[in-house]
């Protein structure tokens, strides 16, 4: 076994160690946050004196501790067993090493640029962790290509929907009634 095989060995091992340690991971809830309303769910760390969940006593939430923490291996990456790298435009692909890196399209990215990265990315061979939404952009050029090659057929779509839609009826004015002021 090669120096690299051995690592991917390892890293897939670590991955599937990861999954089963966050199936066990309790959802960390703010200390009193299914009381009130005005409190949303979202991690904060008790601090009070004499704050249960603080001083970890039996019956409230568990706190967020260093023993639910996963396998220093696989910290920072995708489940895939890539590190995800932010691309903003196709230059930035040339930094990315297709063995270890996966690239996520940042949503700033306009449908043009999304496309060239997505080219340039195929020719790399290096894998796009948010390929539906790049699809998505690639079909939506093409139909906008289609229809601005048939101008006539939209029309007469256009015109056969506004025929089978239904007029909607005018309301009467309500009569409202005087009030009389008591002397």
């Amino acid at each position: 076994m090669t120096m690299k095989e051995q690592s991917t060995a390892a890293s897939e091992k670590a991955l599937k160690l990861r999954s089963r340690i966050k199936k066990k991971k309790p959802e960390f809830v703010r200390q009193e946050s299914w009381r009130y309303k005005r409190l949303k769910k979202n991690w904060r760390r008790p601090r009070g004196i004499d704050n249960k969940m603080r001083r970890k006593i039996k019956g409230w939430p568990p706190t967020v501790s260093v023993g639910y923490r996963g396998p220093k291996a696989t910290r920072n990456l995708h489940p895939s067993g890539y590190k995800e790298v932010l691309v903003y435009n196709a230059e930035e692909l040339e930094k990315v090493n297709p063995e270890t890196q996966a690239i996520r399209i940042a949503h700033a990215v306009g449908k043009r640029k999304r496309a060239q990265i997505l080219v340039k990315a195929r020719n790399r061979r290096i894998k796009i962790l948010n390929f539906k939404e790049a699809k998505k952009a690639v079909r939506e050029e093409e139909k906008g290509t289609m229809e601005e090659e048939k101008p006539e057929e939209k029309e007469k779509k256009k015109e056969a929907a506004e025929k089978e839609k239904p007029k909607p009826k005018q309301r009467k004015p309500k009569k409202h009634k005087r009030r009389t002021q008591k002397r």
